[in-house]
């Protein structure tokens, strides 16, 4: 079975109105404001002056193609945030920073954290619950400032170890890729071409004049990025994590360091904030909204490194109890995007050799592939957190190597030997990619299983190393995988697209489609019916055919069914 887009491809998202880019003008200097955040959501979601079947208005044509390829209608989650309700809390003096449509609500800041104007929010008949997220300008746990990402390790190459490059096209990084067969992929040309993944991060110091990153600029594949926290464009200062990060991923020296998704198409955001040592709950809101920004353009994998547990007021730590995939704000949206086709990949937590040792938000996620360490000669790192989840769930999922990876050296250039789950997240979402490249039609979830299957602890899986450590290869072996078959199918286009309530429309079948009876249906994108005729294909040559009937302007999904073969078509109606 095949699903093809064909009417979306190569479409942007610089189109799409600005209530996903801003909630208002933020200083960049947030510090300087006083306050606290608060979290508000709402009782009901009118969908005001959008609609279902107009989902161009507030989603990228790449985003509804993704769900149209595996099947998602549009439902009401998928609608922004109702705009008065907005306008009522800014009125009353809460000056709002995200919206989620996905989750129905505002983080909003108090100035001065003033009693009247929380009373005034609370009075409100749709608003359901107000929520602390902590203050606006943090000290530090305790007045303390302590770095995040402490406990990880870098350990820099002497330049005379890297002066050469090394006889493999994958360098310094070839334990990494090698100990999953990603090299199989690689050989293949999937190196991640078309695939679009978005990485959560704290900052992405110095990337854009760094040589192990070029092809990326060169080739325009860093298609978006946005600070949350500061709300502005600005991601690469305040931290390098993100830098080591994407090493891991999109790296592009050959002989000396190689990402596991050289050639995808990167959305890079930061949300999470680790200046001055300081934790809050709002980090978690602004997961949330760049996770939405990247759904709405168009992201086919996330990538996060990002965890979280406790924070500066004792009061907001999640409790283990939370950890059960239906309670932290960060993992809901997790599962939120994963029901929108997106793969979820979060690293477990470094946390495996301290008094908490479990993992944090949002890697509890039943839909959330989280991904724990081990060293390039597959031994379990023991920082690695350890599951199983609140409610007895076998986490992490599976393991990469997240202890002596190889990434950049920041300025560059070089490479720096790293440790942390931090790392073993994006080597697996890039290999992730990769392999849903090779297999277009399986839906993300489908991708989620075959990692597990792969594995080899797929048998007897646990609370350490999960379902062990994926093998590319085998992966596509239980796929089916046939570089000549599956992965071929003939298509069925649209003509003309976008089209028109006044010139008729063909669909044109390539040649391979089997005869047969096939059943056209209209569906709008919620997947209500709308209309549907039949069609006699007399043999397996290419034909053309005309659409008897179209329905009203808007965007639709024309689905053909048969026999032996199916596909949908998003098909937009303008006058």
């Amino acid at each position: 079975m095949t699903y093809r887009i064909s009417a979306f491809a190569g479409s942007g998202f610089l189109g799409l109105p600005c209530i996903f880019y801003l909630a208002m003008t933020f200083s960049n200097s947030l510090s300087a404001q006083s306050g606290d955040w608060y979290w508000i959501s709402f009782r009901s979601k009118p969908a005001g002056s959008y609609s279902l079947n107009q989902p161009q208005a507030f989603l990228s044509a790449r985003s509804i193609a993704r769900r149209v390829r595996q099947g998602i209608p549009l439902d009401s989650s998928d609608l922004p945030v109702y705009q008065p309700y907005i306008d009522s809390i800014q009125t009353a003096g809460g000056i709002v920073k995200h919206r989620s449509r996905w989750l129905n609500g505002v983080t909003v800041r108090i100035p001065n954290n003033d009693s009247l104007i929380r009373q005034r929010i609370m009075s409100f008949p749709f608003v359901r619950l107000s929520t602390p997220n902590g203050r606006v300008a943090g000290s530090g746990r305790d007045g303390i400032i302590k770095n995040k990402y402490l406990e990880e390790k870098l350990v820099p190459l002497p330049s005379s170890e890297i002066s050469n490059r090394t006889s493999s096209v994958y360098g310094f990084s070839g334990g990494q890729i090698r100990l999953h067969q990603g090299d199989f992929l690689h050989n293949r040309n999937y190196r991640g071409q078309g695939m679009r993944i978005a990485v959560f991060d704290a900052g992405f110091v110095n990337m854009p004049n760094m040589p192990v990153f070029d092809s990326l600029y060169l080739r325009n594949r860093i298609v978006d990025t946005y600070d949350f926290v500061d709300m502005d464009s600005g991601v690469y200062e305040f931290d390098s994590h993100g830098t080591y990060v994407m090493g891991c991923l999109a790296a592009n020296i050959p002989g000396q360091l190689m990402g596991t998704a050289p050639e995808a198409q990167y959305m890079l955001y930061r949300s999470e904030n680790n200046v001055g040592g300081s934790e809050n709950p709002v980090e978690e809101d602004n997961w949330v909204a760049a996770a939405e920004r990247a759904d709405s353009a168009g992201a086919d994998v996330f990538n996060s490194s990002l965890i979280y547990t406790t924070f500066d007021q004792p009061s907001m730590n999640h409790p283990w109890s939370d950890m059960d995939g239906n309670t932290a704000r960060m993992t809901i949206a997790s599962d939120w995007a994963a029901a929108k086709g997106i793969l979820v990949v979060n690293s477990a937590g470094n946390y495996g050799g301290g008094p908490w040792y479990k993992i944090g938000a949002a890697a509890d996620g039943d839909s959330v592939l989280a991904v724990g360490a081990v060293d390039t000669l597959g031994q379990r790192a023991g920082f690695s957190s350890m599951g199983p989840t609140a409610d007895g769930r076998i986490k992490p999922n599976v393991m990469s190597v997240g202890a002596g990876a190889a990434s950049c050296q920041i300025p560059g250039p070089g490479v720096a030997y790293i440790s942390g789950t931090s790392f073993s997240g994006p080597i697996m979402a890039g290999l992730a990619a990769c392999l849903w490249q090779a297999l277009p039609s399986r839906r993300n979830m489908e991708i989620f299983d075959l990692l597990q299957r792969c594995a080899n602890r797929q048998s007897n899986p646990d609370t350490f190393n999960g379902y062990g450590i994926p093998n590319m290869q085998l992966a596509l072996t239980l796929a089916g995988f046939s570089p000549n078959g599956m992965n071929d199918y003939p298509q069925i286009r649209l003509y003309p697209q976008p089209a028109s309530l006044t010139v008729p429309s063909t669909l044109e079948w390539e040649a391979g489609i089997p005869a047969g009876d096939y059943r056209i249906t209209w569906y709008n994108m919620a997947g209500q019916f709308i209309m549907s005729q039949d069609y006699v294909r007399i043999s397996d040559e290419r034909n053309l055919m005309r659409l008897e009937n179209k329905p009203g302007v808007g965007l639709y999904i024309i689905s053909i069914v048969g026999l032996f073969y199916q596909d949908r078509i998003p098909c937009l109606i303008n006058l």
